[in-house]
């Protein structure tokens, strides 16, 4: 069994990766962010608009939430934008 001091320790371990990972997102230009929350800041779906391709990031948004083709457009156009 799992104790208390191992949890707290391997929270501390994903804290240290979570900010080591930030820098290497800040360092390639890409967003940050917790993906579930926002599926527009999937590193897949960054990626497919940083190099232009909106029909592959409209196909990866849809993937990711499952919504029809028309939202998943209006979205990733929108973020396309910022």
């Amino acid at each position: 069994m799992i104790t208390e001091t191992e949890i707290l320790q391997l929270r501390s371990r994903i804290s240290e990766l979570e900010d080591k990972l930030k820098v290497v997102y800040r360092h390639l230009g890409i967003a940050y962010g917790d993906s579930a929350a926002d599926p527009l800041l999937a590193p897949e779906l960054q990626a497919a608009l940083r190099s232009g391709n909106k029909i592959e990031a409209i196909k990866i948004y849809r993937e990711l939430t499952g919504v029809g083709l028309a939202e998943a457009k209006e979205a990733v156009e929108r973020a396309g934008r910022y």
